[in-house]
C-alpha cells in the first residue's frame, strides 16, 4: 500500500431484504470473497446500521461506501461521487434507513471525524421491493460496480491479493 495511506474503510451499506436496495453489502460481499486485504484496510457490510456506523469513520484517511444511489438513470446505471456531489446527490431518503448516508456524512463532518477523502460507488436500483434478489439490471451491473471499486482502491494505493 501506499506510504501515504494510512487507513480505508469501505462501506457496503442497504438492506438485503428489499431487492436492489441491498447491492452494496452484495458487492462488498463479492469483493470480501475474492480478495485478502492488507490490515489498513478494513471491508464492512454497513448494512442499515446508520449512526451506529460513526464509530467506525475515526482515524479512516479514505472511505469508500458501495450504495444504491437514486440519481434518476436507467437502473443498472453505475454512478460514482466524490467531493462536492456528495451534499447534492445524496440529501434524500433512498431507502428505508432511518438514518442515510447524508445523515452519517454530515455528523461525521460536524464531529471533525469525516474522512479527508470520501467517494461513493453506487448504481441506480430498479426495484426497492421485499425480496432476496436483486432486479435483472442491478444484477447484470453489480460485476462492473465491483471492478469499479476494486480499481478506485487500486487507484487509491491499496494492494489486494486474489484469493
Amino acid at each position: 500500500m501506499a506510504a501515504d495511506l494510512h487507513r480505508v474503510l469501505v462501506l457496503g451499506l442497504g438492506n438485503i431484504l428489499l431487492g436492489d436496495e441491498g447491492l452494496g453489502v452484495r458487492a462488498v460481499e463479492r469483493l470480501q470473497a475474492r480478495f485478502h486485504f492488507p490490515e489498513e484496510v478494513q471491508v464492512m457490510d454497513g448494512g442499515v446500521a446508520g449512526l451506529d456506523l460513526l464509530p467506525y469513520l475515526e482515524g479512516v484517511t479514505h472511505l469508500l461506501v458501495v450504495d444504491a444511489v437514486r440519481m434518476g438513470a436507467e437502473p443498472g446505471t453505475l454512478v460514482r461521487l466524490e467531493g462536492e456531489s456528495l451534499p447534492l446527490g445524496l440529501p434524500m431518503k433512498l431507502s428505508v434507513h432511518q438514518v442515510g448516508l447524508h445523515e452519517l456524512l454530515l455528523l461525521a463532518h460536524l464531529q471533525e471525524i469525516l474522512p479527508p477523502r470520501v467517494v461513493v460507488w453506487g448504481m441506480e436500483p430498479a426495484a426497492l421491493e421485499p425480496g432476496l434478489e436483486l432486479s435483472p439490471a442491478v444484477e447484470a451491473g453489480l460485476e462492473g460496480l465491483v471492478q469499479a471499486v476494486a480499481d478506485e482502491l487500486r487507484d487509491w494505493g491499496v494492494i489486494m491479493e486474489p484469493k
